[in-house]
């Protein structure tokens, strides 16, 4: 999707766990972004309508919200609760002029692949309708099999690009994560093919292969070969944000507002060139 070429650098507000809704906005603006990711969460602890009024008044532009989805019942809720949890996402994504709605599939749990695969195909079919009455981009991301357990069955893009073709809505599309979908070696030879899905790209980097707990590192710091995924998309037409998220041991030595400066010094000289 498309974003104004002012706002296409942006942090998600997982980077700033320990920040409120209110200090993101005004410490994100400090540090020269104008576009954030929300995290539904924090959202909810300031309130929808003052978030909108907040973010109008900063200028403050949204490059996604976070998240909804768990159809497989994997962290409790029924189908039908996810549903509507995610039908009011939907709602409020528009209500923000969200860029996209990041959808994770939820954990396999005991079903089998196809059984797991043929909820997550109902769901996003149903949601997809109304997402587009919204005008709405879902994402639907995968992760890597290392930290998926909990969060995604999803563990592969050809397995999510599938699903997503077999329902042929232009409204829903993916999230490229770099730490989840970077790692293999060829990544920058098959990305061209992915441009047209992308809805959002998020970046964060990594020393290590994930295991675990996501352990993401500042951004040029890790094996990842960042500057040329993103030289590779701005190649092939990709114009929507790019997201920084980071969190986990190996950034929690700094402060966030070295986090953000430095994150934001690094994406902006990457983009230059």
């Amino acid at each position: 999707m498309q974003t104004s070429g002012k706002s296409r650098l942006s942090v998600c507000e997982t980077s700033t766990i320990r920040w409120t809704f209110e200090e993101d906005v005004f410490r994100y603006r400090k540090q020269g972004f104008d576009s954030m990711g929300i995290w539904r969460y924090k959202l909810h602890e300031y309130g929808e309508e003052k978030a909108v009024e907040l973010l109008a008044e900063n200028q403050m532009g949204v490059s996604s919200l976070h998240w909804a989805g768990g159809f497989t019942g994997g962290d409790g809720r029924t189908l039908r609760d996810s549903m509507f949890d995610a039908l009011d996402a939907i709602e409020v994504a528009a209500s923000l002029n969200a860029s996209c709605l990041v959808v994770l599939a939820g954990s396999r749990g005991g079903h089998t692949r196809n059984h797991a695969r043929r909820i997550l195909k109902k769901a996003l079919t149903e949601l997809g309708e109304a997402a587009m009455a919204s005008s709405v981009q879902l994402a639907v991301e995968p992760m890597h099999l290392g930290c998926a357990q909990d969060w995604t069955f999803l563990t592969e893009l050809p397995a999510t690009l599938d699903i997503i073709a077999e329902i042929k809505n232009p409204n829903i599309g993916i999230v490229f994560d770099c730490y989840h979908m970077a790692h293999d070696p060829n990544v920058v030879h098959w990305l061209p093919e992915l441009v047209p899905s992308i809805r959002l790209v998020q970046m964060g980097d990594s020393k290590a292969v994930p295991k675990g707990e996501q352990n993401r590192c500042l951004l040029g710091e890790g094996e990842l070969p960042l500057p040329a995924i993103i030289q590779t998309l701005e190649a092939n037409g990709y114009q929507g944000s790019y997201e920084i998220e980071l969190m986990g041991e190996d950034i929690e030595q700094f402060e966030y507002e070295d986090i953000l400066d430095r994150s934001a010094k690094t994406m902006r000289s990457w983009l230059a060139t």
